[in-house]
């Protein structure tokens, strides 16, 4: 009712004349002193309507406030219901459809709404996209008035830190380009023409959309991270309900370019937004194979810590499912759990799409899957050393295939990290068929380090030794190998992890942590480096890369 040309009277028709309508201001101290000369002047009022702001009630008591405040919200409901036009809808695809769509374009999206970040390293700084695809959203968007409807600025001042003046309307994804020029030229141009009425050296924000409408996908909403993406969505979906209400572009009034700026480049709000840090990898989507173990669990749960959004993989069961269920349950939207077989090429490309559909692209790709056998090569079973071969080194080959054609797509770098291991470089008797498998694998990384060079991707490995388990997680690798290992020696299962702590130079017990720590040094770029292997080993000299 607030965001209409006539406004105050819809709102005095629906609330009657127990309430005060005070005209738009702008929100700081100019709005508090407008709002308490209205009450003064109106003290018998019950509440308060800001124009194009909010409703404000009060009482001798917060319940007395609460009751009149749910009091007015159902009068203006109950208005709205009686005096609304049909909603505008067009023929729509289907949400399926849609979401096909959608999956196969945000990466494109993703990478051109990245910006650059001036880092000789991390070049970029990437968006996380979350969409809105429904039945409501994609009728609404097919509606002759759409455009006319819904490009228009939103309903609140609030609401422009999250969301600018404006979405961008794609009309088909084909057209992005030619849609994403335009939109930076006009938010030129609205600087450019209000820029008189901030300071000259303030710092303009990047000219790219916050939020994308496209007919045959949905909406799309932009964010640093996750959580900031889903208030972007929060508001967008709140505001196509309201202008739906409103159903006829000539009824939606509301903010001017002026008014708009004024928030946009309000000093308060970028003093704000000056003293925001941001954590290195907080942009960044990861994913990871063999999570559900300790080596896997470790690194989910560090780079969590460190602020990247995770998808952590692994056959589906009940250790995915707790590792899921522990990781969500503790950083929220930013963590994904995505049953996935490295082995099928159709099993990556569903877990991928799902963490597209989630966050809309893949930056970080960690292998880490894997699997062990002990037996001399006079012994080997064939099969055996088969599947090995399956899942570490035909499982290595498809992951880097898959995620060569993302990064393509993207076109904003990335990076793969491959869990290697000390046997590449010190192979163990008993141990042929895990030593010869990890080596091929970490053999296709070297070869992915020359061929994806040049899209900005770096490749490097991590080799850890004698990572035993991370809190109750078992390392599946020493559930394998262990029970051999302790009867050779006449040990104990901690017998035999302080066999191997003392067997390295500093005496170190290393941990999924300390992997973790490895990965970290790479996904972050602290050198330019690509090719690089780091033991996390303890020092132990035969297994030195050279």
């Amino acid at each position: 009712m607030s965001n209409r040309p006539d406004g105050e009277e819809q709102i005095r028709k629906a609330l009657g004349d127990d309430v005060i309508i005070l005209p738009y201001v702008h929100p700081g101290f100019a709005l508090s002193k407008a709002a308490a000369e209205a009450f003064v002047e109106h003290s018998t009022a019950r509440g308060m309507v800001l124009l194009r702001h909010g409703l404000i009630t009060w009482g001798p008591s917060a319940k007395a406030a609460y009751n009149t405040h749910i009091e007015f919200v159902n009068l203006a409901e109950g208005y709205l219901e009686r005096t609304r036009p049909a909603t505008p809808t067009g023929a729509a695809p289907s949400v399926e459809q849609a979401q096909a769509a959608y999956r196969a374009w945000a990466p494109t999206l993703r990478g051109k709404l990245a910006t650059p970040s001036g880092r000789d390293d991390i070049a970029w700084k990437r968006a996380i996209l979350r969409p809105i695809i429904d039945d409501a959203t994609l009728a609404l968007l097919n509606s002759p008035v759409a455009r006319e409807l819904l490009v228009t600025p939103p309903l609140t001042s609030d609401h422009l830190i999250r969301t600018k003046m404006l979405p961008l309307w794609v009309d088909t994804p084909d057209q992005l380009d030619a849609a994403l020029d335009n939109y930076i030229a006009a938010y030129g141009d609205y600087c450019d023409a209000n820029w008189g009425r901030t300071a000259a050296d303030t710092p303009r924000f990047d000219p790219l959309p916050r939020v994308i409408l496209c007919p045959s996908i949905g909406a799309v909403c932009v964010g640093p991270d996750a959580p900031a993406a889903d208030i972007a969505r929060d508001i967008t979906a709140q505001t196509l309900a309201v202008k739906a209400t409103i159903g006829e572009p000539a009824e939606y009034e509301g903010l001017s370019a002026e008014q708009c700026f004024d928030m946009e480049y309000f000093p308060l709000q970028l003093a704000k937004l000056r003293k925001q840090s941001e954590s290195p990898l907080r942009r960044h989507v990861a994913v990871i194979t063999g999570a559900a173990g300790a080596i896997g669990a470790g690194i989910c749960r560090y780079l969590l810590e460190q602020g990247c959004h995770v998808a952590a993989t692994d056959l589906p069961g009940d250790g995915l499912d707790s590792l899921t269920a522990e990781l969500a349950g503790r950083f929220g939207a930013r963590a994904l759990g995505v049953p996935l077989d490295v082995t099928s090429p159709e099993g990556i490309a569903e877990a991928y799409g799902q963490i597209i559909d989630a966050w809309g692209g893949i930056d970080l790709v960690i292998i880490n899957a894997g699997l062990a056998h002990v037996s001399t090569l006079k012994e080997m079973d064939l099969a055996r050393f088969q599947l090995l071969e399956k899942v570490n080194v035909e499982g290595t080959l498809n992951l880097l295939t898959a995620s060569a054609k993302l990064f393509e797509q993207q076109n904003t770098g990335g990076d793969v990290v491959l869990i290697s291991t000390k046997n590449v470089f010190a192979p163990g008797a008993g141990f042929g068929a895990y030593s010869a498998t990890k080596a091929a694998s970490h053999q296709l990384a070297r070869i992915a380090v020359v061929e994806m060079a040049g899209m900005d991707v770096r490749v490097n490995m991590v080799a850890p030794d004698a990572v035993f388990s991370d809190g109750a997680r078992k390392s599946g690798l020493w559930q394998e190998v262990g029970p051999d290992r302790m009867k050779a020696r006449g040990l104990t299962e901690d017998g035999l992890e302080e066999y191997y702590r003392n067997r390295n130079l500093l005496k170190a017990r290393v941990t999924a942590d300390h992997v973790a720590h490895g990965v970290y040094y790479f996904a972050t770029r602290q050198s330019p480096t690509t090719g690089a292997t780091i033991p996390v080993d303890g020092g132990l000299p035969d297994a030195t890369p050279r």
